[in-house]
């Protein structure tokens, strides 16, 4: 696995210790992307069967988050919280509707997160969203059994992957439902029980963050081939290579972009982020509804959205096992649940990939590198399909 144009800092981030049922995650190394650091939200490297999320935490040289806007200032008139909001990616992306609480976005993540209603509360709060919450039923926490009780033990990494989904899912589509599943642990068979479990509970948007090696994937993939559901899965965040599920050929393989504001009728410049994953699945036929040449099996991407952490996102949730606060991510952990926050604005009750291929409402993204990989479009920006980016960004909804 390459990360492109990455300095590794030789240093280890000081996190806190392990307080009530939350594990604090362990020290991690810290990763220079242009003239911000990072570090990721999820640690551990997987093992054979297991997954990690794909979301990076801006965080200082030392690796610790960079503070946030306390309760108090957030009172203060244009007291905005740092990285995009609700309105820049709405503004990207040409997104107008707002979605229908007909519809369920369902996030599937590993491990528990005990504040995930009251961290989304005071996102939505502070970007003039509309209340998602247990009581009004837009808001569901459930285990992977279905269960809304015996959630799983915590842990802060993937505490913040779930705030960072939950958050990008409200920001695309306000008006949806949400429902989180929780798996008990980050191992693919139980994220794969989780995918099905919210297919069972009615969610018409399915997002996933995470991924692993695809060795020995087969046996799971049937989790996410659910007709009349979109299913969304990051690419991944080290470069040129392929993860499962990204590489199921029943999902939308979502890749990641460098979003910058622009003086062009748009109003938004995106380019290839350079930690994207992209190739050619070794495990994994190609879908009839794909035509590159290079790739015998299926290829990633195939759509995208902002991923770079030097153009992030800004998130509330907790940054340490006992407090919560604003903090800034990118990844293609940010990508998915903006697609599927797209899917939920569009109501679309049938979702294939095939359709987008047959769609012309796309930004295509020309410019920019994931890896090495000959000079091809598997690695590089290009006109019409590449493999960082997909068939491009969002140009409004209906494409999805």
């Amino acid at each position: 696995m390459r990360l492109a144009k990455l300095a590794t800092i030789v240093a280890m981030a000081g996190l806190p210790a392990f307080s009530g049922a939350m594990a604090a995650a362990p020290l991690a190394k810290i990763e220079r992307w242009g003239n911000i650091y990072t570090r990721n939200a999820c640690t551990q490297a997987p093992t054979t069967g297991q997954a990690r999320c794909f979301s990076k935490v801006v965080t200082d040289s030392q690796g610790v988050i960079r503070p946030g806007k306390t309760q108090a200032q957030l009172l203060l008139p244009r007291a905005v919280p740092q990285g995009f909001g609700p309105a820049d990616l709405r503004s990207a992306y040409k997104v107008t509707g707002s979605g229908s609480s007909g519809y369920t976005i369902a996030i599937v993540d590993a491990y528990g997160y005990a504040n995930a209603e009251k961290d989304l509360a005071t996102y939505r709060a502070q970007y003039g969203l509309p209340a998602c919450t247990t009581a009004n039923g837009c808001f569901k926490k459930v285990n992977q059994s279905g269960l809304t009780s015996s959630y799983p033990r915590g842990d802060t990494g993937w505490a913040q992957e779930q705030a960072l989904d939950l958050d990008m899912a409200s920001a695309m589509c306000p008006n949806c439902k949400i429902l989180l599943v929780q798996s008990k642990d980050s191992y693919l068979n139980n994220l794969a029980a989780a995918v099905n479990m919210a297919y069972r509970l009615g969610a018409k948007a399915i997002s996933n963050s995470y991924g692993g090696g695809e060795t020995g994937t087969a046996s799971y993939e049937t989790a996410y081939n659910h007709p009349g559901v979109a299913i969304t899965v990051s690419s991944g965040d080290y470069g040129y290579g392929v993860q499962f599920p990204a590489s199921s050929p029943h999902v939308t393989a979502v890749g990641g972009t460098s979003l910058s504001r622009s003086s062009t009728t748009r109003g938004w410049n995106e380019t290839v982020w350079n930690g994207a994953g992209s190739g050619c699945s070794k495990v994994y036929a190609k879908p009839t509804w794909q035509k590159d040449a290079l790739c015998a099996r299926r290829t990633v991407a195939d759509v995208s959205a902002v991923a770079n952490p030097s153009t992030g996102v800004a998130v509330y949730g907790p940054t340490s096992s006992t407090t919560s606060g604003w903090m800034i991510f990118g990844g293609t952990s940010v990508a998915a649940p903006v697609i599927a926050g797209i899917y939920g604005v569009n109501g679309t009750a049938d979702a294939t990939n095939a359709s987008l291929y047959g769609s012309t409402f796309h930004f295509d993204v020309t410019s920019g590198s994931n890896g090495s990989c000959g000079g091809t479009y598997l690695c590089t920006g290009a006109v019409g399909y590449d493999g960082p980016t997909g068939l491009g960004t969002p140009n409004g909804a209906s494409a999805y």
